[in-house]
């Protein structure tokens, strides 16, 4: 079986996914997402507003899918969200544009879905460039620090990385899908987190393998500040999400560590001239320092 074609895999099983990406300046990824998911007849494209022609090139590299160009940037929940209430069948497969999974690894993934129909959510092992295995679950942190091996066979966990996870609709409906406060990270924690305390399963399934080109979906112009916004979006979110799970006071000491942790930090990295680090860290700071100003806890 390669790439694009379904004459050795079950054309059935396919037509019962949708795949959403959501993309953001990501024109250099729709070739590979075009090349593995070919025979995927149902694909959503939701543009974030990119300026790298990248809504209007979804269409030459996934003819078959349907392209939302939005005019702005929403945040990956939100774009995400109005994907979702646009699907018909019953799973959703959401893929960041730095992820490839083969048409091969996605046929496995819903054989696992049939295998186990009370998992809400599914999730393939992430690997990096080199083969390496990343972290892409774990329990939830607001409760236990998970330890141990990795999983070797379909394993119960309390949270996946956004990614790569396979929803079965019907499951997840009653909960609902991301919470849009959350521009840009800890959507995947959050949504996880309110899956898990409503008693749905969520699997990992490390046999199949999904390659993730880590902070590869994005390119543009200006690099730097793009570096700045993953900091800055990383920080609020981060205790955003404290505030919502923990408590108000604890969020406000989280708020106070990652301002001078940060602080200590940054010369360092000055010192070792690291531009994306910096632009990176000083947005984290200022993150932190803002998030007291427009959020009231």
């Amino acid at each position: 079986m390669t790439d694009g074609t379904a004459s050795a895999v079950n054309q059935g099983l396919l037509n019962e996914v949708t795949i959403v990406i959501v993309t953001f300046n990501s024109a250099h990824c729709l070739p590979e997402l075009g090349r593995h998911l070919a025979a995927c007849p149902h694909i959503i494209v939701v543009d974030n507003g990119s300026d790298d022609g990248c809504a209007q090139l979804a269409l030459t590299h996934l003819p078959q899918s349907h392209v939302l160009a939005l005019p702005e940037n929403l945040g990956f929940g939100a774009a995400n969200n109005r994907a979702l209430a646009k699907v018909k069948t019953p799973f959703s497969l959401l893929l960041n544009p730095d992820c490839e999974l083969s048409l091969a690894q996605l046929v496995q993934l819903l054989v696992a879905a049939d295998q186990f129909p009370e998992a809400a959510l599914l999730a393939p092992q992430l690997v990096d460039a080199r083969g390496r295995q990343e972290v892409n679950y774990r329990w939830p942190s607001t409760l236990w620090e998970s330890k141990g091996p990795g999983a070797t066979g379909p394993t119960s966990v309390g949270f996946v990385c956004g990614a790569a996870m396979l929803l079965r609709m019907k499951a997840c409906h009653p909960i609902g899908f991301f919470d849009e406060t959350f521009f840009l990270y800890y959507e995947d924690d959050d949504l996880c987190l309110r899956f898990f305390k409503a008693g749905l399963p969520m699997l990992v399934v490390p046999s199949v393998q999904a390659l993730h080109r880590s902070r590869g979906s994005v390119k543009g112009n200006t690099p730097y500040r793009a570096e700045y916004l993953r900091g800055y979006h990383h920080a609020q979110s981060k205790l955003l999400f404290a505030a919502k799970h923990t408590s108000a006071p604890l969020a406000r000491k989280l708020r106070w560590k990652l301002v001078w942790q940060t602080a200590i930090t940054l010369p360092l990295r000055v010192l070792m001239f690291s531009p994306k680090l910096i632009a990176r860290m000083w947005g984290r700071l200022r993150g932190a320092l803002h998030w007291t100003l427009l959020v009231d806890i």
